[in-house]
């Protein structure tokens, strides 16, 4: 009768009540204790953990409301009563709420948890590809929005004509990294070009990359001497002062070949912290995927994010689908997800990583299919 999912978390495969309160209850002692902010620190990853175990706990309970609210609905159906109406509208928010559960409980990265750095690259194509790169930060824009993540554009070089050469743009909020890991890749878009007279069928790519950002207490050294910094003046939007002056600033780091640049904000040692904090981020995940290397085998073919290897097919024309070639995931509302309706694609894709079930595998998930 249930979707697997719940099924899973009802039997306690997913999250074990019990056990997480008395989590929550020994946190709550630790805070009552009269030195609990001798270290601010610590104090602070205790009141994360805390925040977190309590959401944990509302959303178990809001679990076995809708399940009590179904038994009964069920047993008025068995009564004769009309109820399917009902009946389909929570079954439908109890389907929602748990893949928004279980989307959660796939994160297991150690930076899973972390807000995300998002830089958005157009491939070849001129304009056609600059406003393809536009297009998708525009989603995504909307999608930390419908996420309640905040947001800060702290680069953007606008296209020649229409749309962006490059973007880079902060997502703040826990698990920002982790959801947005599913995004890492190429992106290719096919429909009736807006830009062509003939009204002609063009192909764009463009590529995302993430990175997760690095609080103070990860070390990233980062020596002066391997350093260039220069200041310029913005190209974007902002008012006359910050095209006036050389308010923007770029990076250089000389021994990876990392370029980092912000012009968002009007003051000089404003852009020049944001900067710093994409070339840390940057670095560690530089570091990270250094490492990744020496163990990796065949899972070089996953991870590849070269043009041509796209992961996701955005058809707009001559029909409409939108399909994640790794999760097989594949939605006909192309305009949905362009919103920034992108949890089912996110979900699909955490569910492949973890398990490499495609989503043709577990259609009761509530994962949608469609043909090749």
């Amino acid at each position: 009768m249930f979707p697997s999912a719940c099924r899973r978390w009802l039997c306690g495969g997913i999250f074990d009540a019990p056990a997480q309160k008395q989590k929550l209850a020994r946190l709550e002692q630790q805070i009552a204790a009269p030195d609990f902010w001798s270290q601010p620190e610590k104090s602070q990853k205790v009141m994360q953990d805390r925040k977190r175990l309590e959401e944990t706990i509302t959303s178990d309970e809001r679990v076995r409301a809708l399940t009590e609210d179904l038994d009964t609905l069920f047993e008025l159906a068995r009564e004769g009563e009309d109820v399917h109406t009902d009946i389909a509208r929570e079954m439908k928010a109890y389907q929602d709420l748990l893949e928004k559960l279980e989307t959660t409980m796939l994160l297991s990265g150690e930076n899973d948890v972390r807000s995300a750095i998002v830089t958005i690259h157009p491939g070849a194509g001129g304009t056609e590809s600059q406003d393809w790169a536009e297009m998708l930060l525009r989603m995504y824009l909307r999608w930390a929005e419908r996420q309640g993540f905040g947001t800060v554009i702290t680069d953007r070089l606008e296209g020649e004509g229409a749309g962006i050469k490059s973007a880079t743009f902060e997502v703040n909020g826990e698990n920002a990294y982790g959801l947005l890991q599913s995004e890492i890749g190429v992106h290719r878009l096919v429909r009736i070009s807006p830009f062509d007279a003939n009204a002609r069928r063009h192909t764009s790519f463009a590529s995302v990359f993430v990175y997760p950002q690095v609080d103070d207490e990860i070390k990233i050294e980062i020596r002066p001497e391997d350093l260039r910094i220069d200041t310029f003046r913005s190209s974007g939007a902002g008012g006359q002062h910050v095209n006036m002056t050389d308010s923007a600033v770029r990076i250089t780091h000389f021994p990876t070949g990392i370029v980092v640049q912000c012009q968002n904000e009007r003051s000089q040692h404003k852009n020049r912290d944001s900067a710093f904090k994409q070339l840390r981020a940057r670095l560690y995940e530089h570091e990270l995927e250094r490492k990744r290397e020496e163990t990796r085998k065949t899972e070089d073919a996953k991870l590849d994010i070269n043009f041509g290897s796209q992961i996701r097919n955005y058809v707009l024309a001559p029909y409409r689908l939108v399909k994640d070639l790794r999760s097989k995931l594949a939605l006909g509302d192309v305009d949905r997800v362009l919103e920034g309706d992108l949890e089912p694609m996110i979900h699909a894709y955490l569910v492949w990583r973890k398990t490499g079930r495609t989503a043709g595998d577990g259609k009761d998930e509530g994962s949608e299919g469609a043909p090749e």
